[in-house]
């Protein structure tokens, strides 16, 4: 097989994927409200370090919010992003704790290529902890909110379209 059939193939089974979650996220029968509010959570917790998925699940079934929609975010996110949003978070946790960003990742660096579990049990982790952990929960509070309001805006305008009688 040569490599232009290869990725023909790879683009192909992708824009399949993005096909069928777009047709299963508009199959749901729900408020876009509650919909929109199970994506922003899952978003929420999919990037939030910790939790996820399951996370996702129960909390939208305690909240009585839609679930598929909570598993979808939390999927779509999940630790992946994480990754990508560690620099971010340091920063705004930086900014609100008054502390300086490059000391709190050459500590979390040092902490983690040095791992051992007895310094979970060091107080002086938590110099390094929280920091990290008030910044990824500052910044996927905001991600799970702007995912809410995308899906808020997708859902309420594919509603409103749909129902609109026909021209003549």
């Amino acid at each position: 097989m040569n490599t232009d059939n290869m990725k023909n193939k790879k683009t192909n089974t992708i824009k399949q994927f993005f096909k069928s979650l777009y047709a299963k996220l508009f199959e749901i029968n729900d408020t876009p409200q509650k919909i929109a509010l199970g994506f922003g959570l899952g978003v929420f917790l999919g990037n939030f370090p910790g939790t996820g998925p399951i996370a996702a699940l129960f909390l939208a079934w305690v909240l009585r919010l839609n679930r598929a929609s909570a598993l979808l975010g939390a999927l779509l996110t999940n630790t992946w992003m994480s990754f990508f949003t560690l620099i971010v978070s340091i920063k705004v946790s930086s900014i609100i704790l008054k502390i300086n960003p490059q000391d709190v990742l050459r500590d979390w660096s040092k902490f983690l290529k040095d791992f051992h579990w007895l310094n979970l049990l060091k107080l002086s982790l938590l110099k390094i902890i929280f920091p990290i952990i008030v910044g990824y929960f500052i910044v996927s509070l905001f991600l799970g909110f702007i995912a809410y309001l995308i899906i808020l805006a997708i859902f309420t305008h594919k509603k409103i379209t749909s129902r609109k009688p026909p021209s003549p």
